[in-house]
C-alpha cells in the first residue's frame, strides 16, 4: 500500500513538472547538434502521451527509494543479523549504479549518438525532424538499458557473497563474459558502433570490478575461522 501511494504521489509530481523534465531530457539533443531543438508531434495525443510516459518514468525513479525500503522491511524479519548487514549495502548500491549508467547515457552517449545520426542524415540530404514521442522512447530505452546493465557488479557481488559464484568461476568465465557483453550491447543500443562500444567498455570494466570484489569476499571467507563443533 505504501509503495502504491508513493508511486502515485511521485507520478502526480512528475506529471506536474513534466514540461521541465522534458526540457531536461532534450538538452543532450542540443549538445549533440549545437543548435536549438525543434521536435514535432505527428499524433494528436502525442504530447499528452509523452507527459504520461514522463510521469510514469519519473514516478518509478522518484518512488524507488520508498519501494526498495518497503521491500527490505518486508524481507528483513526473515533474515539473520549478518544477512541484514550483507544485504543493506546492495540496497544502497543499486540506485547508485543505476544513476551512474543513466549519467553515462545523458552526458556522453546521447550527444555523441545524436551528432552521429544528424550528420548521417545531413550527408543523405534528409532534413531531420525528430518526433517527440519517438525521441523520448529512444532516451528512456537507453537510460533503462544502461541503468539495468550497470547492476552487473551488484548482482555478481551479491551472488559471490551468498556463495553461488566464486572468484575462480568469474575469472575462468571472462572470455564468455566478453562475448556476452558485446551481444548485449548490440541488442540494447542503437545500431551504430559508438553506442555499442560505449556500453561494452563500461560493462567489461564493471565485470572486472565484480571479479575483484568477489576475490576479496573469497579471501575474507577463507580467512574466517571455521566454526567449532561441540558434542
Amino acid at each position: 500500500i505504501y509503495c502504491v501511494i508513493g508511486f502515485i504521489g511521485a507520478f502526480i509530481f512528475s506529471f506536474f513538472f513534466s514540461s521541465d523534465i522534458l526540457h531536461f531530457l532534450v538538452l543532450p539533443f542540443k549538445w549533440g547538434t549545437g543548435q536549438d531543438v525543434s521536435l514535432i508531434s505527428i499524433k494528436l495525443l502525442g504530447v499528452f502521451l509523452v507527459k504520461l510516459k514522463i510521469a510514469f518514468f519519473g514516478g518509478l525513479f522518484i518512488g524507488f527509494p520508498l519501494i526498495a525500503t518497503q521491500i527490505y522491511r518486508f524481507v528483513a524479519p526473515g533474515l539473520y543479523k549478518h544477512e541484514k548487514q550483507a544485504f543493506l549495502p546492495y540496497l544502497i548500491a543499486t540506485p547508485v549504479f543505476f544513476i551512474l549508467g543513466a549519467s553515462l547515457v545523458y552526458f556522453f552517449l546521447l550527444p555523441v549518438a545524436i551528432k552521429f545520426f544528424t550528420a548521417l542524415a545531413g550527408t543523405s540530404g534528409v532534413a531531420l525532424m525528430p518526433d517527440i514521442e519517438a525521441y523520448l522512447d529512444f532516451v528512456m530505452m537507453l537510460i533503462l538499458a544502461f541503468g539495468l546493465c550497470f547492476q552487473l557488479p551488484v548482482v555478481l557481488t551479491l551472488l559471490g557473497q551468498i556463495g553461488i559464484l566464486s572468484y575462480e568461476q568469474l575469472k575462468s568465465g571472462r572470455k564468455f563474459a566478453i562475448v556476452g557483453v558485446f551481444i548485449v550491447a548490440a541488442v540494447l543500443t542503437p545500431p551504430d558502433p559508438i553506442s555499442q562500444i560505449a556500453m561494452a567498455v563500461p560493462l567489461m570494466a564493471l565485470y572486472e570490478l565484480s571479479v575483484q570484489a568477489v576475490r576479496v569476499i573469497d579471501i575474507r571467507r577463507k580467512a574466517m575461522p571455521a566454526p567449532s563443533i561441540t558434542g
